[in-house]
């Protein structure tokens, strides 16, 4: 896994993604005592970053392995990315997601023409159904996040990122990323080592679920006792990736764990200052940001906004009680 195979994939997802910007308001600098830059990946295709990945790994498969079809597991981000990206490029796709996951997400990904299989990730293991999918049907298996084409599609977001904090002029930050297995976190880490090394990037998760921050400290990989019962839905996985992890490891500053309250917080400041709606699980780095910003150095903070696929009901109450 590398800066090339990373460069690479933003040459297949030219024209095929959208180039987020770098969002501010000063009223979002005001409440973190600092300036703070949201890339908006809740703008880009399906919601979240989640389609350069799945864009990145189609289009890298063989013609064969397009016209035979592709597997997923997804709580419904990187469902919807694969799903779209098999759709243009003709493939099918069988997408496993769990049963607990947001409607939106679940109706979404059936809309984009993926088969959906639903599971129990309490009592049921993805991985047994996907690999028993995958052998049944001859099915290539695209992994969330522990897989180096999904890895490089999401490190795009880097590339972006220190191409427009250059021209902005901030040559050193904290880059915090909404951290699941490590998908977006490794590739942002990669680019940013390559093209901006004043950038550090800084994993972040909710609380109870910090499996990343956790391992990062203790240097060995942690997994988390729960699997499920956060709002964080998209970035609830069971520890870091083989893949991942020891890129972070290397590149990453220390993880920062944010309770479930700052997020729907965060989510309420990003739609009343900037008119974006943000996801709870992809608004952890801007909770970050804006109320834990004794754990950040520098005159500046660059954050991830991840996904914006949020149910209605949920999204509306957080307006309610925060907005």
């Amino acid at each position: 896994m590398n800066i090339d195979m990373i460069r690479a994939a933003a040459g297949r997802l030219k024209g095929h993604a959208l180039r987020t910007p770098l969002l501010a308001s000063p009223f979002l600098d005001e409440i973190a005592g600092r300036r703070v830059l949201l890339k908006p990946e809740c703008l880009q295709h399906t919601g979240s970053f989640k389609f350069r990945g799945g864009w990145s790994a189609v289009s890298a498969l063989s013609d064969d392995q397009r016209k035979a079809g592709v597997i997923a597991f997804s709580s419904g981000n990187h469902a919807q990315g694969v799903a779209r990206a098999a759709r243009e490029m003709g493939a099918p796709a069988v997408i496993i997601m769990p049963a607990d996951a947001p409607k939106v997400k679940i109706d979404n990904t059936r809309g984009l023409g993926a088969e959906v299989v639903l599971y129990d990730r309490e009592t049921e293991d993805r991985d047994e159904i996907g690999a028993a999918l995958s052998a049944e049907r001859g099915l290539t298996l695209i992994k969330p996040f522990d897989e180096p084409q999904v890895i490089a599609g999401q490190g795009t977001t880097g590339l972006e990122i220190a191409e427009d904090a250059k021209a902005l002029g901030i040559d050193t930050a904290d880059v915090l990323v909404c951290c699941g297995g490590g998908g977006l976190t490794s590739g942002i880490a990669l680019a940013c080592a390559a093209d901006a090394p004043g950038l550090r990037v800084r994993p972040v998760e909710p609380e109870g679920f910090d499996d990343v921050k956790r391992s990062l400290a203790t240097g060995t990989v942690q997994t988390n006792a729960r699997k499920s019962g956060s709002i964080c839905d998209a970035i609830i996985t069971p520890r870091p990736g083989d893949l991942t992890f020891p890129i972070m490891k290397r590149l990453c500053g220390p993880g920062i764990a944010v309770p479930e309250e700052d997020c729907r917080r965060a989510m309420a400041a990003a739609f009343n200052h900037l008119r974006v709606v943000i996801e709870p699980g992809g608004a952890v780095a801007l909770a970050a940001a804006l109320y834990h910003g004794d754990q950040i150095e520098g005159d500046a903070v660059i954050c991830t906004a991840s996904g914006g696929n949020v149910d209605a009901d949920l999204f509306a109450g957080v307006l309610r009680d925060y907005g």
